[in-house]
């Protein structure tokens, strides 16, 4: 069982967590779960966790939260070794342990009477999506719709939804098997060809959506998005156009995680103007019309 080192600030706690389980999947993607209790009672949809990959290795790496269980004290992660830290993660097998700060960073902060969010989710940004969807089918009235993307094989067997989505055809009918099991609707999409997926970008699949929920329909619609830039710029337009609120989880590189190297800042607009802002702890949620102005 993981047990905690230190707080950090109150809200950051070092634990030496037990890897649980670690699974692994097509296109170089792992699932880790890990003992984490101090973590899995304060993290919220769109925290992350700053873990270290390897005794070898001193430079952690930062790694967002899919799933959490407080009263187990558990956290689970998906992850793609893309690099030499997360190629040694990957290699870590069950009952070792890992060092790990969490949870970091501020969080979605869903809007009071926006009953049909949007979660939209690209590559490694979909735990966030997923989090925030456990989050949301527990704690309110709400109908959540998740559009997950992705240009390898997804980190999961796909099944077929019997969820309808407004808009979309029957031949977009695969979902994601853990979303559909919560009653959280889901569509997929990617160019890869891939059969019952949507073959084109997320926002495609958005914009149909939207379009078919009409007027009043979409004032009941907050944006919630997690990926790359270019998704996260082209999801932003889309919520501009159709005038919705919308929140965006930035992936940023960062060394320290915690706040102090400030290596991971981007430009943000704020009512006094341009400033520079932390992903890791300003963020890694930010206002998407701050991060990508008209």
């Amino acid at each position: 069982m993981a047990v905690a080192e230190r707080a950090h600030r109150g809200t950051l706690f070092v634990e030496n967590a037990e890897i649980l389980e670690h699974h692994h999947f097509p296109g170089a993607q792992h699932v880790l779960r890990l003992q984490a209790q101090q973590c899995a009672e304060h993290a919220e949809p769109g925290s992350f966790v700053h873990l270290s990959c390897d005794p070898q290795l001193p430079m952690r790496r930062p790694i967002s939260i899919m799933r959490v269980d407080a009263e187990a004290g558990w956290i689970e992660l998906l992850y793609k070794a893309v690099g030499h830290g997360t190629a040694l993660l990957a290699k870590r097998e069950a009952g070792e342990q890992v060092s790990s700060i969490g949870p970091i960073g501020t969080p979605f902060r869903p809007t009071p009477g926006r009953r049909r969010p949007l979660l939209i989710g690209g590559g490694v940004g979909m735990p966030p999506m997923i989090f925030l969807a456990d989050h949301l089918r527990r704690s309110g009235d709400t109908r959540p719709l998740a559009i997950l993307g992705s240009e390898v094989p997804f980190p999961f067997d796909a099944v077929p939804s019997a969820l309808e989505v407004e808009g979309v055809g029957a031949e977009v009918n695969l979902a994601s098997p853990l979303l559909e099991q919560w009653g959280v609707a889901s569509r997929l999409a990617s160019q890869q060809g891939y059969a019952g997926c949507h073959q084109g970008f997320v926002t495609d699949l958005a914009r149909r959506w939207l379009d078919a929920l009409g007027e009043a329909g979409r004032a009941e619609v907050e944006v919630f998005a997690c990926g790359p830039h270019p998704m996260l710029e082209a999801v932003a337009a889309v919520a501009r156009d159709y005038g919705l609120p919308c929140q965006v989880s930035l992936e940023e590189f960062m060394a320290c995680g915690v706040g102090g190297c400030a290596g991971c800042a981007v430009e943000v607009q704020t009512d006094q103007g341009p400033a520079m802002k932390r992903v890791c702890v300003d963020g890694p949620v930010f206002d998407a019309a701050a991060v990508f102005p008209a």
